[in-house]
C-alpha cells in the first residue's frame, strides 16, 4: 500500500545472518523483522502479515518447506524466498513446488538478495492489480466488489464493504468516525458515529478479529479506527 512501509520477515537461525539481512532492510526502506526458528516464524506470519517472506529451509522447530506448504494450503499468497545452504537442483524444485516464489542460495550478496526481493515484490503487485488491494491474507476487490480472507469469500453488506475499503485505502492512518461517516454514508447522512461503530462491530465479527482486535481493524481511543 503506498505510503506504509513493506514488512518483510526473515526466518533464518543463524543470527548473524538474521541480524545483516534485518539491518540491510532497514537501511533499504523495509520495516525488517526477524524469527530464529519455524514454529517463532509461522506464528509470525499468521500476527504480522509481512509483504514478504524470507524463508530459510533447514531451520530448528519446523523447516522450511513444510512452512511454505502449510501457509499455501491456507490461502496465503504472500511471496516467499527460500534461502538454502545447499546449491543442489532438487531443493530448489522443491521449495518451488511447495509455493516458493523464488530461492537464493547461501552464501548471498546483500545487493543481490535486495534486488531478489524488490523483482518478486513487483511481480507480485502486478499480479495482484487485478485482485484488488491486499493487506495480508485479506483481498478487497473493489471491481467485483468481492472481499477474500485466506482464499474464502466474505458475505459483506453493502456498507461494511465500503466500510473496509475506506480503511484499506488510508491503511496506517487514523480515521474519524465523522470521517467515516462521511466516505461511507455520504455528506448528507443524518446519522450519529454509533453507527460506525456498530458497523465495525460487525466487520470484526466476519473478519474473526473479534478475540484478537487489531488484526485489520485497530480502536483509537478518542479518536477512530485505523487499519495496521
Amino acid at each position: 500500500m503506498e505510503g506504509a512501509m513493506q514488512k518483510i520477515l526473515i526466518i533464518e537461525d543463524e543470527p548473524n545472518i538474521r541480524e545483516l539481512v534485518v539491518y540491510n532492510l532497514n537501511q533499504n526502506g523495509y520495516q525488517g523483522m526477524e524469527a530464529e526458528d519455524g514454529l517463532i516464524g509461522i506464528a509470525m506470519v499468521r500476527s504480522e502479515h509481512p509483504d514478504l517472506i524470507l524463508l530459510d529451509i533447514m531451520l530448528p522447530g519446523k523447516n522450511g518447506y513444510d512452512i511454505c506448504k502449510e501457509l499455501r494450503a491456507e490461502g496465503l499468497k504472500t511471496p516467499i524466498i527460500m534461502l538454502t545452504a545447499k546449491n543442489e537442483e532438487i531443493d530448489k524444485v522443491l521449495g518451488l513446488e511447495f509455493g516458493a516464489d523464488d530461492y537464493i542460495s547461501k552464501p548471498f550478496g546483500i545487493r543481490e538478495l535486495m534486488a531478489r526481493i524488490k523483482a518478486v515484490l513487483r511481480r507480485y503487485e502486478n499480479n495482484t492489480e487485478q485482485e484488488g488491494t491486499r493487506i495480508g491474507d485479506l483481498v478487497i476487490n473493489t471491481e467485483s466488489h468481492e472481499v477474500k480472507l485466506g482464499g474464502k469469500t466474505l458475505e459483506l453488506t453493502l456498507k461494511e464493504f465500503d466500510l473496509l475499503r475506506v480503511l484499506a485505502e488510508n491503511r496506517g492512518r487514523v480515521m474519524t468516525r465523522d470521517q467515516l461517516l462521511d466516505k461511507v454514508w455520504g455528506f448528507e447522512y443524518i446519522g450519529e458515529t454509533r453507527t460506525v461503530d456498530v458497523h465495525v462491530r460487525y466487520l470484526r465479527k466476519k473478519l474473526g478479529d473479534e478475540d484478537n482486535e487489531g488484526k485489520y481493524i485497530q480502536t483509537i481511543r478518542g479518536m477512530g479506527y485505523k487499519m495496521p
